[in-house]
């Protein structure tokens, strides 16, 4: 009855026939790949099924120590013609050494023959790979865990207002960490890093910043530093980063509220919280977008990032099961 009833509607409507068929090849489809696990929308499955073949790639991680740090106190106060201040945070005795229009092409050649030819160990090294493709050098000693601001500033006869339009042939400012002693270097892995820093000119007024960090390991590769960008707001930008009228103004007006003391604590307290729970702390870093908004707990059901929605290749812990409860019995 039901044959005869299909045959009829398909003589009057071939429409509907085709409509039938569609939708059977699409169950089948969907029962295919659920069966198989693959491609079907995480809403067809349930919660089960999602916990278990949602689980991102933990990449494989080798915990290194870096014994290089460098800061722009104030950024806003820098420029070409006025200099620039840095403050390194070295674990060892360390030269600090500031190229100032550093050619692009060279350092970049510089750090190829890193991995291919001869180790970037100290100033010297680098200076035979850029072939002397600078404007002026300055070089500093510094101590072990010395804070001391470092002033970087071209000499006056160097007469250097800018450094061209964009894109440029050099870099304002390009500075080296490398470690002073011999002995130190056969310690560390990390043997040497260079920071690329822009520095306002009259040709290109964006803020002063550092650009690009390489760390340079003494097995011959290097690595681009990447900043991880955290779920929650950061603290609040101490008073060497504002302007001092727009900071006082700031404070005026969260005084008037109410808000002046506790704002700092509160955001300390929230940028410690998972994004999805709001209850278990972040630990998980996730790659390609580097945001870092995840707890141990809701790694495992997320295919895609909860911040920008781009799809999760990789992710990574931020401290290990072990450390995470070593520093919870530290604060008991």
């Amino acid at each position: 009855m039901a044959a005869v009833f299909l045959v009829t509607l398909y003589e009057y409507s071939p429409l509907f026939y085709i409509a039938l068929v569609s939708v059977c090849f699409l169950v089948t489809s969907a029962l295919v790949l659920g069966w198989f696990g693959l491609g079907v929308p995480v809403i067809l499955r349930n919660s089960e099924e999602t916990g278990s073949s949602t689980r991102v790639l933990k990449k494989r991680m080798r915990q290194v120590k870096n014994p290089f740090g460098l800061e722009i106190p104030n950024p806003a106060a820098a420029s070409v013609t006025r200099g620039v201040t840095l403050t390194p945070d070295c674990l060892e005795d360390c030269v600090l050494t500031c190229y100032w229009g550093c050619n692009v092409q060279k350092l970049h050649e510089a750090l190829q023959k890193h991995v291919y030819c001869f180790r970037i160990k100290t100033p010297q090294a680098l200076e035979d790979a850029l072939y002397n493709e600078y404007l002026y050098k300055q070089q500093h000693f510094i101590k072990k865990n010395d804070r001391a601001e470092k002033y970087c500033q071209l000499p006056e006869d160097a007469q250097v207002v800018d450094f061209g339009p964009v894109p440029r042939a050099h870099y304002p400012l390009v500075a080296l960490l490398t470690l002073a002693d011999e002995e130190d270097r056969e310690i560390y892995d990390i043997i040497a890093m260079v920071a690329v820093i822009h520095i306002p000119d009259e040709s290109y007024r964006l803020s002063c910043r550092i650009l690009y960090q390489y760390l340079l390991l003494a097995q011959g590769q290097y690595h681009d530093l990447k900043q991880l960008f955290m779920s929650a707001n950061s603290p609040a930008p101490s008073s060497s980063d504002t302007i001092p009228g727009e900071s006082s103004t700031d404070t005026g007006l969260l005084e008037k509220a109410g808000l002046a003391g506790d704002e700092p604590e509160l955001q300390e307290e929230n940028s410690k919280d998972c994004v999805v729970c709001q209850n278990g702390p972040v630990n998980w870093v996730l790659l390609p977008c580097r945001h870092t908004c995840l707890c141990d707990g809701c790694i495992k059901y997320f295919q895609q990032c909860p911040m920008c929605r781009q799809f999760v290749q990789e992710s990574f812990p931020l401290c290990s099961k072990k450390e995470q409860d070593e520093d919870e019995s530290t604060h008991v």
